[in-house]
């Protein structure tokens, strides 16, 4: 990290929310969620959506789980580019990991870019390991997908 951890305050997203998460995709992604898709996503049973709060209350990130049995797939994690670099992101998922290990899920994992180096090796530092490669996933530029799983199955998670 270049800069002194920002201080945050994580908490489940709601539609107060939903604005300014629209507007972090758009910022952060080519292909950005829909702010109809987001809203869809707080009514999913399966999924947990989290917003990092600044000290001003304006969303610096959010990140995105879905739980089908035991196993936790991160959807999107995104953080503002005023607020990257403060360990935004490495909070949003330690709350992930805590969640995954206290309900003893075998696994978690995610996609992410393989041009995206900073967040590979955020992953990385947190015991996500490549799995795989999901080749053109990304568009807007078309690139692969590398798959990187935390396996929590030894940890007494599920098998």
């Amino acid at each position: 990290m270049n800069k002194e951890q920002k201080k945050v305050r994580i908490v489940p997203m709601n539609a107060d929310h939903l604005d300014e998460v629209a507007e972090l995709e758009r910022v952060c992604f080519p292909a950005p969620w829909s702010r109809n898709m987001l809203a869809e996503e707080l009514g999913n049973a399966l999924s947990a959506f989290l917003v990092a709060l600044d000290e001003t209350g304006a969303v610096a990130g959010y990140a995105g789980l879905q739980v089908i049995l035991d196993e936790g797939y991160i959807l999107n994690i995104a953080v503002r580019p005023d607020c990257r670099r403060q360990g935004v992101a490495g909070q949003l998922i330690q709350v992930f990991l805590d969640f995954a290990r206290g309900n003893r899920l075998a696994f978690l994992t995610l996609e992410v870019r393989a041009s995206n180096y900073d967040a590979i090796a955020l992953y990385g530092s947190r015991g996500f390991r490549g799995t795989g490669r999901r080749r053109n996933y990304y568009e807007n530029p078309r690139e692969d997908a590398i798959i990187m799983t935390l396996d929590l199955s030894g940890e007494g998670g599920a098998s």
